[in-house]
């Protein structure tokens, strides 16, 4: 299924972080806080400075949550975008 943001919107799928600390420690899914980084998938066409596959970090209550094709995706208005990781 596509989706095309509109407005000044982006979708995007978060980057998992690890799940273990630097001294092999294993943190429960239960005790992590969602991530807020994420690799952009699609662009409103009002938006000229970021692009698909662009890795970004985001702020942590912005976007909707939205579900396709099982998949879960967060959808951030462009101010929500903190800056792209380069």
């Amino acid at each position: 299924m596509n989706f095309q943001p509109l407005g000044k919107r982006v979708l995007i799928k978060r980057v998992e972080e690890t799940k273990t600390t630097s001294s092999g420690i294993i943190i429960p899914d239960n005790a992590k806080e969602k991530p807020l980084m994420g690799e952009v998938i699609a662009v409103s066409k009002e938006i000229n400075d970021i692009s698909s596959g662009d890795k970004i970090m985001f702020s942590k209550y912005g976007g909707t949550e939205i579900k396709l094709d099982n998949d879960e995706y967060l959808v951030l208005n462009i101010d929500d975008i903190l800056g792209i990781l380069k």
